[in-house]
């Protein structure tokens, strides 16, 4: 991410932030061979509006793209949401990742501004859907 946008412009949760309560954290296998990963946090937002899943982190190594799997993932973290009864989901990319923007709006993510802690900037895109 760092190699696209300025450290400013990154919101990468932490490895401690993706092991904490209320994360689902998912790895994509292939043979026995780790070749992705994607997460969800689920929020409970503070003004008292409807709870909603963030989909944080989700990466495929460059080799591994192209194969349906980042769809897969997605399809998955978005399941595990509806089990638990959640029907939003949201997320925040950036303009230089077209292949993740493609997978977004080909799922139904639907543009939308800033939420949570996050504030609009020139390089931030945010996404949600309906599940």
């Amino acid at each position: 991410m760092l190699s696209r946008y300025p450290a400013v412009g990154s919101h990468l949760e932490s490895a401690a932030a993706l092991g904490r309560p209320g994360v689902s954290l998912l790895g994509a296998w292939w043979d026995g061979q780790l070749v992705g990963c994607g997460a969800v946090k689920l929020v409970q937002p503070d003004d008292g509006g409807p709870a909603y899943g963030e989909i944080k982190r989700v990466f495929l190594f460059e080799a591994w793209r192209g194969r349906g799997i980042s769809k897969a993932l997605m399809q998955r973290l978005e399941l595990l949401l509806q089990i638990q009864g959640v029907t939003l989901a949201r997320l925040e990319t950036g303009i230089h990742q077209p292949e993740a923007l493609a997978l977004y709006r080909g799922l139904g993510y639907q543009p939308r501004g800033p939420f949570g802690s996050y504030v609009a900037d020139a390089t931030g895109v945010f996404m949600e859907k309906c599940l």
